[in-house]
């Protein structure tokens, strides 16, 4: 496992030669030449913190104020206005 440095203005130049060199190892970002940040894929975050990872169920219940099925979540779709019409296939 490498770790890699990126400065604050080298991150925002490339993100994305970030993101290549997270997938190696975590990649501190620096602010003024001292680390401010670290990018980590994901699955090594989880195992960091001791957490399985998110299944898409549990990231749905988290946005509606983690009640399961959602309860307490109001939702009112707008009702579309459509005008059909026949067509001449002639």
């Amino acid at each position: 496992m490498s770790v890699h440095t990126f400065s604050s203005r080298d991150f925002t130049r490339d993100v994305s030669a970030a993101k290549r060199a997270a997938v190696e190892g975590p990649v501190f970002i620096t602010d003024r030449g001292r680390p401010a940040f670290a990018l980590l894929k994901i699955e090594d975050y989880y195992q960091l913190a001791g957490q399985q990872e998110a299944s898409l169920m549990d990231v749905m219940d988290a946005i509606v104020g983690g009640t399961p099925g959602g309860a307490g979540f109001e939702f009112e779709p707008p009702r579309l206005q459509v005008e059909l019409r026949t067509v001449d296939l002639r």
